[in-house]
C-alpha cells in the first residue's frame, strides 16, 4: 500500500549513483542554452551515464514492449489493439472495479458502525473488533479481492508449494489440493514486492495486515478498508518518524498473531520498494526482530506485452495499460515455514539475508544490492528531473 513514486526527486541521493547524474542535462545550466556541438557532447555523455545507471540499477529497468516509463514506440498493430481496448475493455473494467471497491467499502462501513477504532501509538485500526465482525470483513475481503484481480484480467492464479529437502534439492512441488496443512503459524508473511497488485493477492489469500503510508488511512473508500485490514501506518517522508515505534507495533502484532489465531497475521515487504520482478533487493530487518518463524512467498508476473510490475511507470499509466491488457498472469511460489536458528535469532541481519537467499534461489530471482535511494536516482535520471545531489548528514 506504499508508493515510492511520489517525491522521487526531492530527497538526498545515494553516493553510489550520484556520479551518474552529474552530467545529466537536467542538472546542468547548459540545458537552458541553444543547442550547440558542445551540448550534443553533453547529451551524448548523459545518455551514456544513463546506460551505466541502468546496469547498476537493473532491478528497476522496465523491459516489456512499452519500454522505459511505459512510453516506448509501439508497432502499429499494438497501437490499434490498445486503442480498441481503451474504448471497450478499459471503461468496462474501471466501472466493475469501482463497484467491487464500493461494495467492500460498504461492508467495512456497516461492520464498524458505532465502533471506535483501536488506538496504538498513533496507529488507528479496526483489526481488533469482535470476532463475528472480523469474520465478515475477512471473508468479503478475500472474495472481493479475488474478484478485483479477476476484473483486472488475472483469471487464473498458479500457486506452487515447494518444499526444499535437507540435500538442497529444490524439486518437490505439490499442487494446492495435495498440500498438507501448516502445523505452525508464521509470525509474519514475507514477500518480494513487484506491484501494488501484490496487496490484492495477499488479501485474497490470507487477508493480513500491511505496513502502509499514513496518508492511505485518510483516502476516501480505501482509508477505512486499510483500517479494517489493521494496517500499520508509517510516515516515510518525516525525518522525525519514530522507527522504533513502528517496529515495536510490528513486533507486538507478530506476537499477538502467534498467541491468538483470530488476530490478523502481518504481511511485510522487507525490500521496501518495488522491482521489475526479476530481482530481489536487500531485506530490512524489521520483520525478523521478533525472532518468530516467517512464511516466504514469491510472486512473479509472467508477461508477453505489458508487465504488471511497478518500476519506472507512473501509477496512472500503469492502471490504464493494465486494464487494457486482456489477460494478465501471476504465479505464486509458497515455501515452507522458515524457523530461524539460534544464530539467526541473535542476528536479525543474518536471519533476513538467509531468508532472502532462499527466496532468490527458489524463485529464480537475481540478487541486487541496490535499494530505494538508487531507485530515486534512476527515476530522476530518466525523467530529466533536477535532483538534490548531497549526502545525508551523519
Amino acid at each position: 500500500m506504499d508508493s515510492e513514486h511520489d517525491g522521487m526527486s526531492s530527497v538526498p541521493l545515494s553516493p553510489r549513483c550520484e556520479s551518474n547524474l552529474q552530467n545529466h542535462p537536467a542538472n546542468s545550466p547548459s540545458t537552458s542554452k541553444p543547442t550547440t556541438s558542445d551540448d550534443k557532447s553533453v547529451a551524448s555523455t548523459s545518455h551514456s551515464d544513463i546506460e551505466d545507471l541502468e546496469k547498476q540499477c537493473a532491478a528497476f529497468v522496465r523491459r516489456d514492449m512499452y519500454g522505459t516509463m511505459g512510453r516506448g514506440d509501439l508497432p502499429w498493430t499494438q497501437k490499434i489493439l490498445l486503442g480498441l481496448a481503451l474504448i471497450t475493455l478499459f471503461p468496462l473494467r474501471l466501472v466493475l472495479a469501482a463497484l467491487v471497491v464500493l461494495q467492500y467499502y460498504l461492508v467495512c462501513r456497516v461492520c464498524t458502525l458505532f465502533l471506535k477504532p483501536n488506538q496504538e501509538q498513533d496507529h488507528e485500526d479496526y483489526a481488533h473488533i469482535s470476532r463475528w465482525r472480523r469474520r465478515i470483513i475477512s471473508w468479503f475481503g478475500r472474495v472481493l479481492s479475488r474478484a478485483l484481480l479477476f476484473v483486472f484480467g488475472f483469471y487464473w492464479i498458479k500457486e506452487v508449494y515447494r518444499n526444499p529437502d535437507i540435500d538442497s534439492k529444490f524439486n518437490n512441488e505439490l499442487e494446492g489440493s495435495e498440500r498438507s496443512e501448516e502445523i505452525d503459524r508464521p509470525g509474519a508473511i514475507i514477500s518480494n514486492h513487484v506491484s501494488h497488485l501484490d496487496i490484492l493477492y495477499h488479501m485474497s489469500s490470507s487477508f493480513p495486515s500491511f505496513v502502509a503510508k499514513r496518508s492511505v488511512g485518510k483516502l476516501p473508500l480505501v482509508g477505512i478498508i486499510s483500517k479494517c485490514l489493521g494496517c500499520i501506518y508509517v510516515q516515510r517522508e518525516s525525518k522525525s518518524a519514530d522507527f522504533k515505534g513502528v517496529s515495536g507495533v510490528v513486533n507486538d502484532r507478530i506476537n499477538e498473531s502467534l498467541q491468538d489465531k483470530s488476530a490478523p497475521m502481518v504481511m511485510l515487504f522487507p525490500e521496501g520498494t518495488t522491482t521489475n520482478g526479476d530481482y530481489i533487493l536487500p531485506f530490512k530487518t524489521g520483520a525478523f526482530l521478533s525472532k518468530a518463524p516467517v512464511l516466504p512467498v514469491i510472486l512473479r508476473y509472467p508477461y508477453q506485452k505489458f508487465s504488471p510490475a511497478w518500476d519506472t511507470i507512473s501509477g496512472k499509466r500503469h492502471v490504464i495499460l493494465l486494464l487494457c491488457q486482456f489477460v494478465n498472469n501471476i504465479t505464486v511460489t509458497r515455501l515452507p515455514l522458515y524457523h530461524p536458528s539460534q544464530e539467526e535469532k541473535e542476528d536479525p541481519k543474518l536471519y533476513a539475508e538467509n531468508v532472502r537467499r532462499l527466496m532468490a534461489r527458489e524463485g529464480d530471482l537475481k540478487m541486487s544490492d541496490v535499494g530505494l535511494p538508487e531507485k530515486r536516482v534512476y527515476h530522476a535520471a530518466i525523467n530529466g528531473t533536477p535532483t538534490v545531489l548531497h549526502q545525508k548528514a551523519d
